[in-house]
């Protein structure tokens, strides 16, 4: 199992229009292409509080993730409501992206911490 952890700080004013395109097009074509969304929200702690856009997808390995991510990049539904966004002017002043795996952690129960 893989996680994503996907941030991003949006332009000042911009969140708005970050969150209209997330909840309009982007939860829509995650589940079109079989994207787990374990987690969205806004971060309200920390250097970018308030600005920043914060979710976690799912993925059964790396190669899983790669193919759901380009067919979600190049479908059509995408690139259109993504450039009608960008239109009304840049978005995002800066994207960060981890990957996370359950490595050798063991929780009290003796299985990993995320399963």
């Amino acid at each position: 199992m893989l996680y994503e952890v996907r941030e991003y700080v949006a332009v000042p004013g911009r969140l708005p229009a970050v969150i209209e395109l997330f909840n309009e097009a982007t939860i829509p074509l995650f589940a079109k292409h079989g994207m787990e969304l374990v987690h969205v929200g806004r971060t309200s702690v920390g250097p970018e509080s308030l600005n920043e856009l914060v979710y976690t997808l799912r993925f059964d390995d790396i190669a899983e993730m790669q193919q759901k991510w380009t067919a979600f990049l190049h479908d059509p539904e995408w690139v259109a409501a993504a450039a009608a966004k960008e239109a009304e002017g840049p978005m995002l002043q800066t994207i960060r992206r981890r990957l996370l795996d359950p490595g050798p952690f063991q929780t009290a129960s003796g299985t990993h911490s995320y399963e």
